[in-house]
């Protein structure tokens, strides 16, 4: 932690560091501490939070606003897109700024767009301002990280990470949920509004009691431009390709092929840059660390897994159990009290043993858990999930904690707010990625088995004709004009209703097969003492 916190008359370094934290830790007002993390705790909640929360109200939303099909979707589409770009950029906004003054002007500005948007009386209108917003709620998102790695002495981080991690897991489970009952309750533009009380209070806390480290001004001279603009189209680019690539067909789209040709292209120069460039607008050093590059891997797959899983279960109990908007929302509910509920957990078991111990373990619980998946049937609901949905909720807990662990326990405090932005960003590409491939099995995979079960039905002559007989009574008993034609559409109907589930089944195996890779790769991490985070060790 800075002096600025011991004593604010006094000038505070650059960087703040749990060292000094601890050593100086009876002259700590830990109250202060405590409340100036707790406005960006709560600051990062609300972030995360509206990336899902309209979810169960787009319809509304598109009522309101007088979209098509298409447009609507870009209200979550453009606030990903915005959000990824900032995000690699906080790290040098903080250092230049000072964490309190960035966070407060990136929560006020998050205030007023929200506003906007909620306001807004066109589709043009607010994706302009749902953009900005996004940007906003990027620059919230990284420095929290940052700032439990640096301002807390070591015996305190884990708890501070294990908050961090409840919030990346708990915001977008209970974001649909919140929001259908908010725009039930009074509208669909409360899931906006409803941000500036919540924001008040954390520009109070944050601008009152944050005051955990200095900023270099001299950081805006030199700043790297052409780096800037060549991360913005790469990333811009290849966020594009991955939410929009499945529905265009991917490579056969002449957009998508351009777009992913550019952020090829784009990305390398980015990194050549970002190599070469006496002032690094993102720093890449903390990829020299073996346990940093190998907590990326973890933080990618983890990051997928719970996007993946959150993706896929309100997908199957929407079209094929069903479910209503309530509905699907009280079951994966369980997900969100289980991540809740095992956090102290998680947190104990991580303090307790080795971190790659931790890691194996919790990988091994989300593989075994998402892994029940794989036998899912078109009568599955809340019961037959409540298995996969703790047992998964458990092992992404513990593994997300210990691949945060892992990933800085070998790095220097100066490059703490580096890996925060740079292990952001990786847990939102790898969502994009988990979305965008699970988008691709279901489809593809359900026109598989859609032909395969065709094929078997045309053969199998007794239990397709004794079925096809069934449902042309059961029409002709209903007064049906044309019970033949009827039937047909209803057998075809139930066999697109098995293909999907089967299709259900190979993408909850990918994503298994997934978390068992990462439990296999985190023998390859370096060890330590169980809990550590070194913070300075070179």
């Amino acid at each position: 932690m800075s002096d600025a916190v011991l004593d604010p008359e006094r000038p505070a370094p650059a960087v703040a560091t749990g060292a000094a934290s601890a050593a100086g830790g009876d002259a700590v007002n830990w109250t202060k501490v405590f409340l100036g993390f707790g406005g960006m705790v709560i600051g990062q909640f609300m972030a995360m939070l509206d990336i899902q929360i309209v979810a169960s109200s787009l319809t509304q939303i598109q009522a309101g606003i007088g979209a098509t099909s298409d447009e609507i979707s870009w209200v979550q589409t453009i606030y990903l897109l915005a959000e990824v770009v900032i995000m690699p950029l906080t790290a040098y906004l903080t250092k230049m700024w000072g964490t309190r003054s960035f966070y407060v002007v990136a929560c006020v500005g998050f205030l007023i767009t929200s506003v906007a948007v909620g306001l807004s009386s066109s589709v043009g209108m607010m994706i302009f301002f749902r953009a900005l917003q996004g940007v906003f709620a990027g620059a919230m998102i990284p420095p929290i990280f940052a700032t439990a790695m640096t301002v807390f002495p070591p015996e305190r981080r884990i708890t501070a990470n294990v908050i961090v991690g409840l919030i990346v897991t708990l915001a977008p489970t209970v974001g649909p949920t919140l929001g259908g009952h908010l725009t039930d309750m009074l509208s669909w533009r409360w899931l906006f509004f409803i941000n500036v009380p919540v924001g008040v209070l954390v520009i109070f806390l944050v601008w009152r009691y944050a005051d955990f480290d200095r900023g270099d001004p001299s950081l805006s001279k030199g700043i790297d431009w052409w780096g800037l603009a060549f991360m913005t189209v790469f990333l811009l680019s290849m966020q594009y390709v991955l939410e929009e690539g499945n529905s265009e067909g991917w490579l056969e789209d002449d957009l998508i092929l351009w777009l992913t040709v550019t952020a090829v292209l784009t990305g390398a120069i980015f990194i050549w840059r970002q190599l070469t460039y006496w002032q690094p607008i993102v720093s890449l050093k903390p990829f020299r660390d073996r346990n940093f590059s190998l907590g990326i891997v973890m933080t990618f797959i983890s990051g997928a897994s719970l996007f993946g899983g959150t993706f896929l279960l309100p997908i199957f109990l929407g079209q094929i159990r069903g479910f209503s908007s309530s509905d699907v929302g009280n079951t994966m509910l369980v997900s969100g009290l289980t991540m809740f509920l095992s956090a102290p957990l998680a947190g104990r078991i991580v303090r307790m043993v080795d971190a790659r111990i931790s890691m194996v373990l919790g990988f091994a619980l989300c593989a075994w858990g998402i892994q029940q998946g794989v036998r899912v049937t078109p009568d599955w609901g809340f019961h037959e999930f409540l298995v996969l949905q703790i047992v998964r909720g458990v092992g992404s807990m513990i593994a997300m904690i210990a691949a945060q662990q892992m990933s800085v326990a070998s790095l220097p405090v100066t490059m703490m707010k580096d890996a925060s932005g740079l292990i952001n960003l990786i847990r939102n590409v790898a969502g994009a990625i988990g979305l965008a491939l699970l988008s691709t099995i279901l489809s593809h995979q359900g026109a598989v088995h859609y032909a395969d079960i065709a094929s078997a039905a045309s053969v199998a002559h007794l239990t397709t004709a004794g079925l096809y007989e069934g449902l042309t009574q059961m029409m002709t008993e209903s007064g049906m004009a044309d019970p033949e034609g009827g039937a047909r559409k209803a057998l075809s109907m139930m066999m697109h209703r098995e293909a999907s589930t089967l299709a259900f089944g190979d993408a909850f195996a990918v994503l298994a097969m997934g978390c068992w890779l990462a439990a296999f790769l985190s023998f390859f991490a370096k060890g330590g003492k169980p809990g550590a985070v070194q913070g300075g060790g070179h």
